[in-house]
């Protein structure tokens, strides 16, 4: 596997570096930067910090996903499915979890919260035309591959 070095600050003593827990994962766990544990009451988000801002660079970006066991045993989730970290941001790393469940979920200090997988991605160039190529789906929405 292809190795890809991305520069990262500690912006407080207490954040944890982004790191894979196993050497098959896709993402990088991100931790709780935070003094005291937080209590998200079912139905409400907050923004957790990571402590840490990085250096993605061009070509790349995040992509902040849920850690599966967490969201899965307690509800906690990103709130916007995937977050994206593009690679002119510079500022610190925040995952906002939403509390899908039924019961208040907490959030302890240096608990790991997400995941981050860093992927190429390419700047499309987008050309206003008249009309598209014709596919066998056409304009066929949601659900209609199923058929």
């Amino acid at each position: 596997m292809d190795k890809l070095t991305i520069r990262a600050v500690k912006l407080r003593e207490n954040a944890v570096m982004p790191a894979f827990a196993t050497p098959g994962s896709a993402g990088a766990d991100l931790t709780a930067c935070i003094d005291g544990k937080i209590v998200v009451d079912p139905g409400k988000t907050v923004m957790v910090p990571t402590g840490i801002a990085m250096e993605i660079p061009e070509g790349y970006a995040g992509f902040v996903f849920a850690r599966s066991g967490l969201a899965t045993r307690s509800g906690l989730a990103p709130a916007n499915k995937v977050g994206v970290i593009d690679s002119d941001y510079r500022g610190e790393i925040l995952v906002s979890l939403h509390n899908h469940g039924e019961d208040a979920a907490e959030i302890a200090p240096g608990q790991r919260i997400a995941q981050l997988v860093i992927m190429s991605v390419y700047q499309a160039e987008f050309v206003q035309t008249q009309d598209l190529s014709e596919t066998d789906r056409g304009a066929g929405g949601f659900g209609s591959t199923g058929r």
